[in-house]
């Protein structure tokens, strides 16, 4: 495992919402960033669809971990702002968000996000994210 995918799984276990939902890190590349959520009907909508909150924020995270590949060591990352679009209701028995950063600068890194709905073999995409994610100073 590199220096990168040890920090960011380190960093991962530390979210207490991610734990919550019961996320889990699945891929961590050099400006990319996948998580994958399992389907739970306490995650979802009064619908029964997996609810908007959920798959934010795995594109969040996905999005800021991608953000962090790219940061030196001792440097943390936090969204800075996000927009989202989501696409068609939220249905599959897990759901990937996949973060990617598209440029990369000493502050700013803008990411886009994309969450699938994923059924057997077979995905949807669910929703699309735009992200600026912010670097932060030296941690403490």
């Amino acid at each position: 495992m590199s220096d990168i995918q040890e920090r960011i799984a380190t960093s991962f276990k530390t979210q207490g919402l991610m734990a919550t939902l019961g996320a889990q890190l699945v891929s961590v590349a050099d400006g990319e960033v996948q998580i994958l959520l399992p389907f739970s009907e306490r995650l979802s909508q009064q619908h029964g669809y997996l609810h908007a909150g959920a798959i934010t924020s795995i594109a969040d995270s996905a999005c800021g971990y991608a953000a962090l590949t790219k940061v030196l060591p001792g440097f943390e990352v936090v969204t800075a702002e996000f927009k989202i679009n989501l696409m068609r209701p939220a249905i599959g028995e897990r759901f990937l968000a996949i973060g990617k950063v598209q440029q990369s600068g000493k502050i700013l890194t803008v990411c886009t996000g994309e969450v699938r709905a994923i059924s057997g073999d077979a995905f949807k995409v669910v929703a699309i994210m735009q992200a600026t994610i912010a670097t932060l100073g030296a941690s403490r």
